[in-house]
């Protein structure tokens, strides 16, 4: 059977050629371009059977890729890929006449399951709504330079059978970073197997790991696999590895590696070939100073380290996630999803998070309870005391609120989260612009600043370096 045939197009050169391997490792056949203008030259010789752009380049953007392709009545299947992902963006590529719609940085399987996805749809068979992917469990939705350095991680790492330890503070994300490196690693189904080490007594847990035998304590009515044998051909996380009792780890080191282990109340050996990923939020050097957690296990679990930074200090991150969540929850109460005014957007950066993406998450789904109407207000993601010490109001945030135009509503020389108001104004101005993907009056809109002011700004910004969309 002739491969399917792609062009896929994107102006960075390193992106457009791993995801043209990955395609082709898939079995599809792959034509690149590296602009809108090269992509229409190939797409007019014919034979292709879906065509995968990314939205921002120089010159023709995706969009327009796609409109110019629909006023030559090429009905070619369409996957738009971006960066700068909204819900209106998305709504946009629809209306145009896009298959699917993806948002950077993506993993391989999802790529590929949007592929085979629209070629379903063009064949009439199965079919899926459309939606602003990723989402789930393993989403990572992430502009800020740490987090993508730790997604290039999880890439490298995801192909191998290697032992990874991922740490960071409680909330930041990690096994949604463990559940990207199986999802790249393997992405055919293959069990993903997490269990709490923190949430059951040590005699559980060591049973919950490694099951047990009929008749090995009272109550064991019959033989029962463990979470090693569950994730065999898969992925095992041992999440909150620094709550184990040291007597468990001992066996848990054998296991690791042996590749096998004995059931509670068992003689013979249970092999399994699985990968192992641990999470803590604790130090564990620190851990095996005190005694306690054993010095080898350390050394076992931590072959391909990963910490995740906390989302204080990944600011760039902060506005997406929320809309990414207002979207996800709407989406599940069958609501529109709602906007976030300026107001909104300021008080977010200017919380320290210490409850990290997890904080943040509860914060949304709580304030689309609160929210009567379309849009999200600072008053509805915090209560009146917490909006007055953060935004500088003497009262709480009433919905419709726009900032000052300095951004925040701070008294000047006032830092919160470690930033100045310079700062937490650049990163909410910043920000603001990529969600509207570089559209200067609707961020000024936004932010209830004139036009000439954001200019102002951007240009001084410019001028210290700072790369402006």
């Amino acid at each position: 059977m002739t491969a399917r045939r792609i062009l896929l197009v994107d102006d960075d050169a390193s992106v457009r050629d791993a995801m043209a391997t990955f395609l082709t490792r898939a079995g599809f056949s792959v034509t690149d371009a590296a602009s809108g203008e090269e992509a229409l030259r190939r797409a007019a010789a014919g034979g292709f059977d879906l065509a995968v752009s990314d939205l921002k380049m120089p010159g023709m953007s995706g969009l327009e890729l796609l409109q110019a392709l629909r006023e030559r009545d090429d009905a070619i299947p369409f996957v738009l890929l971006t960066a700068y992902g909204s819900v209106e963006t998305a709504v946009t590529a629809m209306k145009c006449g896009a298959c699917d719609f993806l948002l950077k940085p993506f993993l391989p399987a999802q790529l590929e399951q949007v592929v085979r996805d629209c070629f379903d749809k063009s064949q009439g068979g199965r079919t899926t709504a459309s939606e602003v992917r990723p989402s789930g469990d393993c989403t990572p939705v992430t502009f800020s330079r740490g987090m993508q350095d730790v997604y290039a991680l999880a890439r490298q790492v995801a192909p191998s059978a290697a032992t990874v330890l991922i740490t960071g503070d409680s909330g930041t994300g990690k096994e949604v970073v463990a559940r990207a490196i199986h999802s790249m690693g393997t992405g055919d189904g293959s069990p993903f197997v997490a269990v709490n080490c923190a949430a059951l007594p040590d005699g559980l847990l060591e049973s919950e790991l490694f099951g047990h035998e009929k008749g090995a304590f009272t109550g064991a009515a019959s033989r029962r696999p463990g979470k090693f044998e569950l994730a065999d051909g898969g992925t095992l996380l041992l999440d909150e590895i620094g709550e184990m009792d040291i007597r468990l780890q001992a066996k848990l080191l054998r296991a690791l590696q042996e590749k096998s282990f004995e059931r509670v109340g068992g003689s013979s050996p249970v092999r399994v070939r699985l990968r192992v990923i641990a999470t803590t939020n604790r130090n564990l050097r620190d851990a095996v100073r005190d005694g306690l957690f054993r010095e080898d296990l350390f050394y076992r679990l931590n072959v391909f380290p990963i910490h995740l930074p906390p989302l204080r200090d990944r600011a760039d991150d902060i506005v997406p996630l929320a809309e990414h969540f207002a979207a996800r929850f709407s989406a599940e109460s069958g609501r529109p999803t709602p906007g976030f005014t300026g107001a909104a957007r300021a008080f977010l950066l200017a919380l320290p998070f210490r409850g990290n993406v997890r904080e943040l998450m509860n914060r949304v789904e709580r304030a689309l309870l609160l929210c009567p109407s379309g849009t999200l207000d600072a008053a509805h993601l915090g209560d009146p005391a917490e909006t007055a010490q953060y935004l500088g109001q003497t009262g709480s945030a009433t919905e419709g609120t726009q900032p000052a135009a300095s951004g925040t509503g701070l008294a000047p020389g006032t830092r919160t989260g470690g930033a100045s108001v310079k700062e937490m104004e650049k990163a909410l101005i910043l920000s603001t612009l990529q969600t509207a993907e570089g559209n200067r009056n609707r961020t000024a809109e936004t932010l209830g600043i004139s036009v000439r002011t954001l200019r102002n700004k951007l240009a001084e910004y410019r001028q210290c370096g700072e790369t402006i969309p």
